[in-house]
């Protein structure tokens, strides 16, 4: 067995709590970003954001030296056809994300991304075969009446927060079984629709009605922005994961969702009804549950035999 220096163990806990904690903050706080770029349609916001980041994340994959795992993905026609599905997902998720942002549905946006660990027991169990927990059942359950509450109270189904929980759901159990890192997967995304997103743009500006270099630099400069938005929190949440165990990271995950509602409450003053009071109280009581049983589960097995070296 291998030995690993206590204070070096702490210090690389520390590091990962950091990096993770600002991925997740700039995750949370985005919707300030996205805000100032209100008056542009969302899809042509996406647009620029697949462009740039496509041009951002090339920059990164040649200076982390992450080119041989692109070229040896490209080798592997099986690899983009399974990138194709979550391309797709990325996409829409991002779509419904700005757009509800930028139309007042902030609210909505942070319940669907609180939803979303439950949501991943749920494909885990119907996809993977997952056997569920008791808890992690009473969490599911749990979350089901918050939805079906808000359904019957408002006789509207919340179809952005399950939008967004759901894409990100079935996104994150394709890439779990897709053999490329984070870094290189994200990049073949973009690739896949820069040229789409290219053509998009130009076809705006033939028309004299594209918003690049049309409004003010301010707007240009967010637009070049949103690819460091996409980016950088990506990058740091690779370190902090690396760095951490999934429990810790699982805490974390919640500072973003509760960043959207706190802007969403106080600083975007969207109304907050006791039906939807009611919905987070049985969201977050469930996140509750599920966090405590992932950390006891985890203490438990950490030291098994065959579950950890």
């Amino acid at each position: 067995m291998k030995y690993v220096n206590p204070s070096k163990s702490r210090q690389e806990s520390l590091s990962g709590i950091v990096y993770a904690s600002s991925a997740f903050l700039i995750w949370g706080l985005s919707p300030i970003y996205w805000k100032v770029m209100r008056d542009i349609p969302a899809f042509e916001i996406i647009m620029h954001r697949v462009i740039w980041s496509f041009l951002f994340l090339l920059f990164v994959l040649v200076f982390r030296r992450h080119w041989n795992e692109f070229m040896a993905a490209v080798k592997k026609p099986r690899t983009f056809v399974i990138l194709i599905p979550t391309t797709i997902l990325l996409g829409y998720n991002w779509f419904i994300y700005i757009w509800a942002v930028n139309n007042e549905h902030i609210l909505q946006a942070s319940l669907g991304y609180f939803i979303n660990p439950l949501i991943n027991v749920l494909l885990g169990m119907v996809f993977l075969k997952e056997r569920l927990r008791r808890m992690q059942t009473v969490s599911l359950a749990l979350a089901a009446i918050a939805v079906l509450y808000l359904t019957f109270y408002y006789g509207e189904f919340p179809w952005i927060a399950l939008s967004l929980a759901f894409a990100f759901g079935f996104y994150g159990l394709i890439r779990k079984v897709t053999p490329v890192s984070s870094l290189v997967g994200l990049f073949i995304e973009m690739l896949l629709l820069s040229g789409p997103a290219l053509a998009y743009i130009l076809f705006l500006h033939s028309k004299g009605i594209g918003a690049l270099f049309r409004i003010s630099i301010k707007i240009d400069l967010f637009l070049m922005g949103t690819a460091f938005l996409t980016a950088f929190p990506l990058l740091l949440f690779t370190l902090g994961t690396r760095r951490l165990n999934l429990s810790t990271v699982g805490f974390l995950q919640y500072i973003a969702p509760s960043c959207m509602f706190l802007l969403g409450v106080f600083l975007y003053n969207e109304p907050l009804s006791s039906a939807q009071i009611f919905a987070f109280v049985f969201i977050w009581t469930a996140l509750f549950i599920y966090s405590t049983d992932a950390a006891r589960y985890y203490r438990l097995t950490k030291n098994l035999p065959g579950v950890h070296p």
